[in-house]
């Protein structure tokens, strides 16, 4: 009875903006790692919720990642759109060039942002911002079909759960527990696909 109570205040307690918001990114996530283009509007609704959600837990990076995944959203739903309905845009493999560059752009990303953070209310500057600039890489390559995008992701998002935990934000927590296990599908869904279509080709 006392778990059953608890788990009635902790529900009364929660934001109903980030279950929203929760709710939408899992689908998002689903979809695009079953290579549907649906995933798009589900990802601009969560990235608009979370903008103000980080604002309020002082996630700044974070905050600022979500005006960078709004943008990214919309261009992958118009990438993804311009393929027929009967023939998706091809899973690509990542080049040396891609890996090289994002190693640079992370690492200066996480230096400059970082730097900047520290001298702000900022929870975790260098930390959040080394996860913020793993994350515009990541979703670079989900527009672009990329394969390895989601090794990325299943990296940043169990990083992103114990930040979570920390800040209080468990529902959020629990969603980025979920988006490991999805974008490790993903991985798997994609390579499968690619090989498919390698073997055609």
């Amino acid at each position: 009875m006392q778990i059953i109570d608890g788990l009635q205040n902790w529900w009364q307690h929660q934001n109903w903006l980030e279950v929203i918001a929760v709710v939408t990114g899992l689908l998002c996530v689903y979809l695009a790692a079953k290579n549907n283009i649906w995933n798009w509007p589900f990802a601009i609704i969560s990235v608009s919720l979370y903008l103000f959600i980080f604002f309020e837990a002082r996630l700044f990076a974070d905050m600022g990642l979500q005006v960078y995944f709004l943008c990214m959203n919309i261009y992958g739903w118009w990438y993804w759109s311009r393929a027929s309905m009967q023939v998706k845009v091809p899973v690509k493999q990542i080049t040396l060039k891609e890996i090289w560059l994002s190693a640079a752009a992370i690492t200066a990303c996480t230096f400059l942002l970082g730097t900047v953070l520290k001298y702000t209310p900022a929870s975790f500057p260098y930390l959040d911002s080394f996860l913020a600039a793993c994350s515009l890489v990541a979703q670079v390559f989900l527009a672009r079909k990329v394969l390895q995008n989601w090794l990325i992701w299943v990296f940043v998002d169990v990083v992103y759960v114990g930040v979570y935990l920390v800040k209080g934000l468990h529902l959020t927590a629990a969603m980025y527990a979920v988006y490991v296990v999805i974008a490790a599908m993903g991985y798997l869904d994609w390579k499968k696909e690619y090989k498919l279509s390698s073997i055609k080709n």
